[in-house]
């Protein structure tokens, strides 16, 4: 599995953190940066990575920013982009069960180290449990088709 990740500025203290956690599950990334706690604009990053996500390139994101919100906003806006915001293991867990979530957002400020570790290794381990959520995945997937047809 290849992995995209990316950070803003405020994201940047916990990316060795995540990219460690990437490590220990043996998982290859690229960083899309940022790569110091310089001001950078989070919708660059952001967009960066849900569209190396989208087009297949990878096969997973991971985002963080300050409260996570952000990065998730700016990702969901890609087509194809699945991103779930997640503070606690439990939502990161049913982001991919039930909704099969290809990029994972987490808020810096919002979410400890020692808890952001515990996220990423539930998301990243956690297979789309397929069944009625495929119906359901795919219903996301129609109704962004129908916005791109409207100009939407």
């Amino acid at each position: 599995m290849k992995v995209a990740f990316g950070c803003d500025h405020a994201g940047f203290p916990l990316k060795p953190v995540v990219l460690n956690a990437l490590d220990e599950l043996g998982l290859k990334y690229a960083d899309f940066g940022c790569f110091s706690e310089e001001s950078v604009d989070y919708p660059d990053i952001g967009v960066s990575v849900a569209r190396a996500v989208a087009s297949g390139e990878y096969d997973r994101g991971v985002l963080v920013c300050g409260s996570g919100i952000g990065m998730s906003m700016v990702a969901n806006k890609v087509k194809g982009i699945r991103a779930a915001y997640c503070e606690n293991v439990k939502s990161a867990g049913l982001s991919r069960l039930h909704n099969d979530a290809n990029v994972l957002t987490l808020g810096a400020k919002i979410v400890a180290p020692e808890l952001a570790v515990e996220i990423v290794k539930e998301w990243f381990r956690t297979e789309f449990e397929g069944g009625r959520h495929s119906r359901r995945v795919g219903k996301m997937a129609e109704i962004e088709r129908e916005e791109s047809c409207q100009g939407g």
